[in-house]
């Protein structure tokens, strides 16, 4: 047979299972039946006689193939997969790759490889030294030296992804492996987690009784353990206020209980200055600490202690002062909350409201007017998927992430993940509602996701935040008195986007209207677009 010009062979038949068999089988074993992908030639065989129990999720480019899966493997809570098309699709989710790897999300990346055989003439579409190339973001990488040992090398990828801490994983399978013949394998039974030393976390307990004013700081491995109710034990039972970590990339607190402290800058005079006049420091699922500038100075306040819980050694060990206990976040947490017994009375901390939008009555729609009308009108129990850096600070005092919810962010920085996440997140939650919020920028860098959204008929409600540009770089520029070059966004209508794919779409700029704009976007199940013309801050 022929395909553009090429003389193709038909595969001979193989009599009995074969590899792509034996990797079904195991899949489906796995819970991963959910694949997701944009296909190339080199990965076609995998999909020949697809069982009817898989779906495959087609996205547009790999980048959003990643994030998609991205979002998926978080609200499952199990390890997704990934195909993508040799080095030229890998290049291409690199990006949203890294942010896995800074989420800490299990995925199973599998990229096509040429056919054994034409390795030493460096083909077309050959990809040279594959596993090298999307290190160092990946746990664990391999290209098997025989067809036979595919099935063995996704196992153990799948147990590395989910051994703590998680992450993504990279397979190179050659087109011509899974077609070979192959024994089928069973899925072993692994130990993914290491609990914490119980003389640690004993300590741990004893140094909160005896403190005279505790505080906490969770990030996102507290979300990643779904510990939230347990923290809450935790921070009731020693009055303690609750801190978010710098760039903490899941929900972790309930934002609008009474013990919730804010969010910590990812500073280090600015933490030590918001940890002042506490003893004691626990933190709980995070780095001590993230930072995003320079700093100088102690890395806590004078005189005060701290304890860290993560299940990644190597953030234990870059913890510059105090202990770092390495272990089960959510064990450990449910532990220190049984032997809370504070030795002195406490009085939980005054909270601040932020004050409320003082031009709210003009006929501009600021940023802290949206979040405000968007906290009045919002359905309960969202997940919500953001990536809108100008409006992080609106969005952190004006639109609280409650208990009932979910949220996800980028950890690595990287723009191009929440979109594509909010429908991943969709198709694990089918029966919850995704909000994805979103800068006009950052929306550009994965906008193919809506696409999948509409194809897939999935409750995600996009609203995008138009500025105008790149406010958010603008912003940290005149930090350093720059002028920034190449952030203005003129002529963008995402309105037309949005339809071009298939979801309807609407566009508010004055406050009046902004209302009726979110009970529309938020009315009926099925994918929506809002796009919402703010005043760019003076």
């Amino acid at each position: 047979m022929t395909a553009r010009g090429l003389t193709v062979e038909k595969p001979k038949t193989i009599e009995g299972p074969t590899v792509r068999d034996a990797t079904m089988t195991l899949l489906r074993d796995l819970g991963m039946t959910t694949l997701f992908g944009n296909p190339g030639s080199t990965e076609l065989p995998l999909f020949r006689d697809m069982p009817q129990d898989f779906r495959y999720i087609l996205g547009l480019q790999e980048s959003v193939v990643v994030g998609m899966a991205d979002g998926f493997a978080q609200m499952s809570g199990n390890a997704a997969f990934v195909n993508l098309h040799s080095s030229a699709g890998t290049g291409h989710a690199l990006g949203n790759i890294f942010t896995a790897f800074r989420n800490q999300t299990p995925l199973v990346i599998t990229a096509g490889q040429q056919a054994r055989s034409i390795f030493p003439y460096d083909p077309f579409l050959y990809a040279e030294r594959a596993t090298e190339f999307p290190q160092p973001f990946v746990k664990w990488t391999c290209e098997p030296a025989r067809a036979e040992d595919v099935p063995l090398a996704i196992l153990r990828a799948y147990h590395m992804a989910m051994q703590a801490p998680r992450g993504p994983v990279f397979v190179s399978v050659p087109i011509d492996d899974w077609d070979r013949p192959c024994a089928p394998i069973s899925a072993s039974t692994v130990t993914h987690d290491v609990m914490a030393s119980p003389a640690l976390v004993g300590e741990a307990a004893e140094a909160l009784n005896k403190a005279r004013s505790p505080v906490i700081v969770a990030g996102a491995g507290v979300g990643r353990d779904n510990a939230r109710a347990a923290l809450t034990r935790l921070a009731e039972a020693h009055q303690a206020p609750v801190w978010v970590a710098p760039m903490a990339a899941r929900a972790v607190f309930p934002e609008d209980h009474r013990l919730f402290a804010g969010f910590l800058a990812a500073s280090r005079e600015a933490i030590v200055h918001q940890l002042k006049g506490h003893d004691v420091v626990l933190v709980l699922g995070a780095p001590a600490f993230t930072y995003h500038v320079e700093g100088f100075g102690p890395y806590v306040p004078e005189g005060t202690t701290l304890i860290q819980i993560v299940d990644d050694p190597s953030t234990a060990a870059r913890t510059p002062v105090g202990t770092a206990i390495v272990g089960n976040v959510a064990d450990a947490i449910e532990r220190l909350a049984v032997a809370a017994s504070p030795a002195t009375r406490r009085v939980a901390p005054a909270v601040t409201l932020p004050p409320a939008d003082p031009a709210g009555a003009g006929p501009a729609i600021t940023e802290t007017l949206l979040m405000q009308r968007l906290t009045a009108l919002r359905p309960k129990g969202l997940i919500v998927s953001e990536e809108a850096p100008s409006t992080r600070g609106p969005l952190h005092d004006h639109f609280p992430i409650r208990l009932d919810d979910e949220f996800m962010a980028t950890a690595s920085g990287g723009l191009g993940f929440a979109l594509p996440a909010a429908v991943g997140a969709a198709l694990a939650q089918p029966n919850k509602t995704v909000f994805c919020l979103l800068g006009d920028g950052s929306s550009m860098y994965s906008i193919q996701g809506i696409w999948t959204a509409a194809d897939m008929k999935l409750d995600v409600k996009f609203l995008i935040v138009n500025n105008g540009g790149y406010a958010a770089l603008e912003q940290f520029g005149a930090l350093f008195d720059i002028e920034v070059v190449g952030s203005k966004l003129p002529g963008l209508d995402f309105v037309k986007i949005a339809e071009g794919m298939g979801v309807p779409g609407a566009r508010v700029s004055t406050a009046d209207a902004l209302d009726d704009a979110i009970r529309t976007l938020f009315a009926g199940s099925g994918p929506a677009l809002l796009e919402v013309v703010v005043q760019r801050p003076g």
